[in-house]
């Protein structure tokens, strides 16, 4: 290993230091959240810093499996956000429910290791270890509250069917890894786009292969029809875990898609194209309609994350149709609904601080008048959700439309059912807003009291939200530069 290795995996390794010194730190002082949380979230600062300054002077170690790219700098500074915004966001979830907070945050540091990981991977075999790493700390983190049966129960589910999912992706690289004799993904690339310009047909191993990874990252990303653990996953976690969940392996698993299916199978997007059309319809629609019916809010949020998956593989579909501008609409859409997802899962959790408040939309009946801001920021989360304009969900939505659009043929069908399902996902969201709002509640509860740390999260969120809705040029840039770098 070089020096230059060790400043191009710099950042790699120091959210691996800031994983040990918050599990430390708690071993000189037990049971204190502050020392733990002052660690962590310095810790995650000086790993971004670190992480831009990477990104300035990009570069390849350890034999070009491992690169530093604008892809690579995107992907890790919106992992960092996301683990940061969920460790802040927890304390006054967990601490009242008398979970451990240093382990927390530590296994969620660990997580984000796995993510930088799969970020920066230009090797199958590296792009493996990173989404193991990513999801084994998943696994923990949904049967996290030990003594509720429903995260116990959730955690299984979702360690046995992501276990199963794993073997079957794993499989799928093997088959690739034996027809085209290498895992470097820039060779298989090669390979496959030799193979491309014969015109040959598919080989059965490569349409072998090709199948079993497209079932094993549909899983990782609960795409219908692989979606079903996800539910239970997600009501039975813990609040601010289920946040966490329904962005961060959502994102890591997309990352994944990106520099396996565009990076390696690129030559190949005629041959996947129709698969990820099908998948992307089935659940945008599946995920909504399933939506509508739910009366519990933790619950429906989960079945919008899965509709959410859909949108997202509309920008896949469109670059997989020629357009370039598929691939920014997904990277943007992963940034827009990193924040606005978190931020509706934050409210959520604020309203459960004390023990025993669920989740119901009952519980939201009257929170316009029992504490205002907060259904005000609820309900910009829930626009944004929506697709409403000026909020960044808004863009979001309309880049992988106006993509799939302008690649024509079937992916214009895909775009007027991504526009049919926004709108019926306006229905279940706005219910939220006119509980709210509108109806009396239940019992009369006396206002809660928000910490500070969940107060700074929540306009984090919010200036984000409205920021990347009213200005996202920006973003747009940035985004641009990250898919060049990957079709380069």
């Amino acid at each position: 290993m070089s020096w230059q290795d060790v400043a191009i995996v710099g950042p790699l390794v120091g959210a691996i230091l800031v994983a040990i010194a918050i599990l430390l730190v708690d071993l000189v002082v037990p049971g204190r959240r502050g020392p733990a949380l002052t660690v962590a979230l310095l810790g995650l600062g000086l790993v971004a810093v670190l992480t831009a300054l990477a990104g300035r002077t990009p570069g390849q170690a350890f034999g070009g499996a491992y690169t530093v790219d604008a892809l690579t700098t995107f992907l890790d500074l919106l992992f960092i956000s996301i683990v940061g915004l969920t460790i802040v966001f927890a304390p006054d979830y967990l601490e009242p429910r008398d979970l451990p907070i240093a382990e927390f945050a530590a296994v969620l540091v660990f997580a984000l290791t796995g993510a930088m990981l799969i970020a920066a991977s230009t090797d199958l075999l590296v792009l493996f270890l990173g989404l193991e790493l990513m999801v084994l700390p998943g696994y923990l983190l949904a049967g996290f509250a030990k003594r509720d049966s429903l995260s116990t129960e959730g955690a299984i589910k979702y360690f046995l069917l992501g276990s199963f999912s794993s073997a079957i992706f794993l499989f799928g690289l093997a088959y690739v890894w034996g027809i085209t004799g290498t895992t470097r993904v820039a060779e298989v690339a090669a390979e496959l786009a030799r193979v491309a310009a014969g015109g040959a047909a598919l080989q059965p191993g490569l349409a072998l292969g090709l199948a079993f990874m497209t079932t094993g990252v549909a899983f990782k990303i609960a795409a219908v029809p692989f979606h079903y653990w996800t539910p239970d996953a997600y009501q039975g976690s813990p609040t601010p875990i289920t946040g966490y969940l329904s962005v961060g392996p959502k994102v890591g698993a997309f990352a994944l898609i990106l520099r396996l299916f565009v990076g390696a199978l690129g030559p190949l997007r005629a041959d996947w194209l129709d698969v990820i059309i099908v998948l992307a319809a089935l659940t945008m629609t599946l995920g909504n309609l399933v939506a509508l019916t739910q009366g519990n809010v933790k619950r429906m949020l989960a079945y919008s994350s899965i509709a959410h998956t859909g949108y997202m593989l509309v920008g896949l579909a469109a670059y997989a149709g020629g357009r370039q501008e598929g691939l920014q609409g997904l990277l943007y859409y992963g940034a827009a609904y990193t924040f606005m997802n978190l931020g509706a899962f934050a409210v959520v959790a604020a309203l459960q601080h004390r023990p025993g408040v669920t989740s119901a939309l009952e519980t939201f009946a009257g929170l316009g008048r029992r504490e205002p801001l907060l259904g005000i920021l609820m309900t910009l989360f829930l626009l944004s959700l929506t697709g409403i304009p000026p909020t960044a969900g808004f863009f979001a939505k309309a880049y992988v439309i106006l993509a799939a659009v302008q690649a024509g043929g079937a992916l214009s069908v895909l775009a007027v059912i991504a526009v049919l399902n926004a709108a019926a996902a306006a229905f279940y969201y706005l219910r939220v807003v006119v509980y709210m709002f509108m109806r009396e509640p239940v019992a009369e509860t006396e206002p809660q009291r928000h910490s500070s740390l969940v107060w700074a999260g929540l306009w984090a969120t919010t200036v984000l939200t409205i920021v990347l809705g009213l200005v996202p040029g920006p973003l747009l840039s940035v985004v641009t530069d990250a898919a060049k770098a990957l079709t380069s």
